[in-house]
């Protein structure tokens, strides 16, 4: 560990604020507890109020330089931190692993993402149209460009420690943007070495101190903050629902806008039409990987009640090979939660889905003895509910799997996967054309997501991701989304030498 820490810049002791340079912080020491043996790994100096003052007015100068680099020439910075990124790779894949507990897999998976969405992001800086369109107005041009925002700020959950900086960060980049990072305080570290590996490639290209800065404090100040800071045109940010509709609120009474990636509660539709041999292992692993804490994880299966005990038969018997552990070593499918608190969240979870008379199937059990001494190993576990209950309408960010019973169309599935606040990511495992289209109609599933014979998880960058109703409405990654960190400006262009009113209007004087 202490090698993977040394090779990626991390310290004992490490500053939690940076705009290219490392201030002195005041504030006090932040550990980051690994949660595969409950270890500290390394300690962040907290960043003050004093210090984000700095960050942001370093943020507000640089904004005023960056925003006239071509966009190419911001493309190719961002071009640069994706082969940074690639030869950091399998460092900064363990350090997701050892800080936040996904298996080593998975960690090269984000790390991947993050370069792939460089890659994505250095092509759309060559393509950052706008339109021109035709006035009513005689030797008129009308047309629309699009203009750098301003300062983003980034807010990152500690389930995806890196990737969801990297989706912002390069589109805003290649924007014209600079970016302020307030990543979770349970996984620190991360952010530490992804500035420190910026910082590499933004210093050699002489670009402006305050283009990508870090803040790592306190939600209640600096988070706060930078929430109500009215520099900042857009924040950006990933966690619980009720995170999101506080945030939205500070954020909206100034009018400034949010990309809100919230809770989900993901549904997968079997039909009787569905082969079982490609939707089970699909289901096991949106259910268990990243120990159920993505938030596109698969919380609720959808089955009809011909194939119920079969399903469940064959899902409880593919649970029992599950291989839990070291999330660092090979052939563990399962690691950790990220700490105690996601433990008792779980077993809270589960005594309510058995006062609401729900039946556990398998698993919830705590994990003891040798190699479990962190006391964050669970056994994934799968119940029999109704989804009226209360606890399933609820979002257990856990490898707790709600299996639910249809009868009839598949319209009466697509009623009972809607049937949830929220509305992130969702899937239909048939073989039948017309159960399909149905699924992704109008009349269909109401998430942001939703896919046929593949599960609820594993999105690529080329498409937008989010999703509808309490999972926020916002929209990172692939696709247009480039355009939530510019402004739109319409402009009309007059070279008739004369004064032409539009609607026919004279206004003689």
């Amino acid at each position: 560990m202490k090698d993977i820490l040394a090779k990626l810049g991390i310290e004992d002791v490490n500053q939690g604020a940076s705009t290219g340079s490392w201030l002195d912080c005041k504030g006090t020491l932040l550990e980051s507890v690994s949660p595969i043996d409950g270890q500290v790994l390394a300690r962040i100096q907290q960043c003050e109020m004093g210090e984000y003052a700095q960050v942001m007015d370093t943020a507000a100068k640089a904004f005023q330089e960056w925003r006239m680099w071509p966009a190419p020439k911001r493309g190719e910075i961002v071009r640069q931190l994706g082969e940074e990124l690639r030869a950091h790779k399998e460092e900064l894949a363990a350090l997701v692993t050892m800080e936040m507990g996904k298996i080593l897999q998975e960690g090269r998976g984000e790390v991947q993402e993050m370069i792939d969405i460089c890659d994505f992001a250095t092509g759309m800086s060559r393509q950052l149209y706008g339109l021109t369109t035709h006035s009513e107005r005689a030797r008129h041009r009308m047309f629309e460009q699009w203009h750098p925002l301003g300062i983003i700020g980034v807010i990152t959950a500690f389930n995806f420690p890196v990737a969801v900086w990297s989706w912002n960060t390069t589109l805003a980049l290649i924007c014209g943007d600079v970016v302020v990072w307030k990543p979770s305080s349970k996984t620190p570290l991360t952010a530490v070495a992804c500035q420190k590996i910026a910082e590499k490639v933004l210093k050699r290209n002489g670009v402006p101190d305050g283009v990508c800065s870090l803040i790592i404090g306190k939600g209640s100040s600096v988070g706060d903050a930078l929430v109500r800071d009215a520099r900042v045109p857009l924040i950006s940010a990933t966690g619980s629902t009720p995170m999101g509709k506080r945030l939205a609120a500070i954020v909206g009474e100034r009018l400034g806008r949010t990309i809100l990636e919230l809770g989900g509660n993901n549904a997968i539709i079997v039909t009787p039409n569905a082969d079982l041999s490609l939707a089970i292992p699909n289901i096991a692993f949106g259910a268990i990987g990243t120990a159920g804490q993505r938030c596109t994880s698969t919380r609720r299966i959808i089955v009809h009640e011909s194939i119920h005990d079969t399903l469940v038969e064959k899902l409880a018997a593919a649970y029992k090979t599950v291989s839990i552990g070291d999330p660092l070593q090979d052939g563990v499918l399962m690691g950790p939660l990220v700490d105690q608190g996601a433990v008792k969240d779980l077993q809270n979870a589960i005594v309510k889905v058995k006062a609401e008379g729900g039946t556990m199937v398998c698993g919830g059990e705590v994990l003891s003895g040798p190699g479990y001494e962190s006391g964050c190993y669970v056994t994934p576990s799968i119940a029999l509910v109704k989804n009226e209950y209360e606890i399933v309408q609820e979002e257990t960010f856990a490898p707790l799997l709600y299996i639910i019973k249809y009868s009839g169309s598949v319209e009466d599935a697509i009623a009972l996967q809607n049937g949830v606040p929220q509305g992130l990511s969702s899937s239909i495992f048939t073989n039948h054309f017309i159960e399909s289209e149905t699924f992704l109609s109008a009349m269909g599933s109401d998430c942001g997501i939703a896919n046929v014979n593949l599960g609820t998880s594993g999105a690529e960058i080329g498409l937008a991701f989010g999703g509808e109703k309490d999972t926020g409405g916002g929209r990172e990654s692939g696709s247009d989304v480039w355009k939530c960190y510019m402004r739109r400006q319409s402009n009309t262009l007059n070279w008739s030498g004369k004064v032409a009113l539009a609607q026919g209007i004279s206004f003689d004087m």
